[in-house]
């Protein structure tokens, strides 16, 4: 351990995506705040995962990167000139402000390159980090156990530098008005509001259509629920295709809200029902029950974190792979409804 013993360290944070390590990365900030309370802390992060630090009570700044703007530029028509601009205005910014403490949480390439361009002199994070990202560091932790879970790995962290240990903390900058437009959908709550998220970025961590629409029609016939679908953009027809399966009505969302206001629907539900991806984490945070479907994946790696959580998995010898595609993914195929609602039946009385 080496503690930071100067007054008012200024620290930086860097940890740009993706929506789960982000959330996972949370403990982190609030046990360094714990610790140097008169600290001024920065996070740069990308502007994907932003709105959920910007006016966190524990941060002082956020620094936006808008590298993923600048690769969608050539496909979407941004505006090349002013994403460079701004990359470069962060640049700039970078290196006129000097950090006494500069902890790479990412251990990426893209990580790597803001904390070389960071002004400091202590730049800590782990050894032997992916695509070389670990030499830009003049501090190297041991790597950390890979099987336990990010929030505990990146929690070490925090601990290195001095903070004392403690039990994880979750905090996201949510007021009553996030998310007022959706208000009126829930005035009525007669009924418990159950959330289903059926998408991810791998295919191999989807479960079928077929089955969500099973699930969907089961909880409004046999337990008189509200189902709300949610989903980015791009998972529209997903979603469509999935309610078009179904005999009863169920409410598609995907698309028609922002991170905070998906941050308040599912604060508002009674439970969520999602694959491993960014919004399960999301809910977890925000203290929702979740029932997380796992196949290619290690939930004890980066399942939802905390307790009153149920995963489900049939725990075959060829999971956890980590592979994104599989011609034959039974991880997933293999899990039938009736698991899933006994999973939910652990926590809905």
């Amino acid at each position: 351990m080496k503690p930071y013993n100067g007054p008012e360290p200024r620290i930086l944070l860097v940890k740009l995506s993706a929506l789960g390590d982000v959330i996972h990365t949370l403990p982190t900030l609030e046990a360094l705040r714990a610790t140097y309370p008169q600290a001024r802390i920065t996070w740069l992060v990308e502007e994907a995962a932003a709105p959920l630090l910007i006016g966190h009570p524990a941060l002082d700044e956020v620094w936006v990167s808008r590298r993923q703007s600048c690769l969608k530029t050539g496909n979407n028509g941004l505006n090349w000139p002013t994403v460079v601009r701004q990359l470069a205005q962060l640049m700039k910014r970078l290196r006129q402000r000097e950090f006494d403490l500069v902890l790479d949480v990412q251990g990426l390439m893209k990580s790597a390159v803001w904390v070389a361009l960071a002004r400091s002199p202590r730049k800590v994070g782990y050894d032997r980090t992916r695509e070389g990202s670990y030499l830009v560091l003049n501090e190297r932790l041991a790597p950390f156990d890979r099987e336990a879970h990010a929030v505990w790995r990146y929690l070490h962290l925090a601990e290195y530098v001095g903070a004392a240990p403690a039990v994880p903390r979750f905090r996201l900058p949510l007021t009553e008005d996030t998310g007022g437009w959706l208000t009126p959908l829930w005035q009525d709550r007669s009924r418990p509001l159950i959330v289903l998220h059926p998408s991810a970025r791998w295919p191999t961590k989807c479960w079928p259509e077929a089955r969500f629409a099973e699930l969907a029609d089961r909880l409004v016939r046999d337990w008189q629920v509200r189902v709300v679908f949610t989903g980015g953009i791009g998972d529209g027809p997903m979603i469509a295709r999935i309610i078009a399966q179904m005999q009863t009505a169920a409410l598609d969302l995907s698309g028609r809200t922002s991170l905070l206001e998906l941050a308040r629907l599912y604060q508002q539900a009674d439970l969520a029902v999602t694959t491993d991806t960014g919004p399960m984490h999301l809910a977890a945070a925000l203290g929702t029950p979740v029932v997380a479907l796992f196949g290619p994946t290690a939930p004890w790696r980066t399942g939802p974190f905390g307790d009153g959580h149920q995963v489900v998995r049939l725990g075959l010898p060829c999971s956890p792979c980590f592979q994104r595609r599989c011609l034959n993914p039974e991880c997933m195929t293999g899990i039938e409804v009736e698991e899933v609602m006994a999973a939910m039946k652990q926590i809905l009385p």
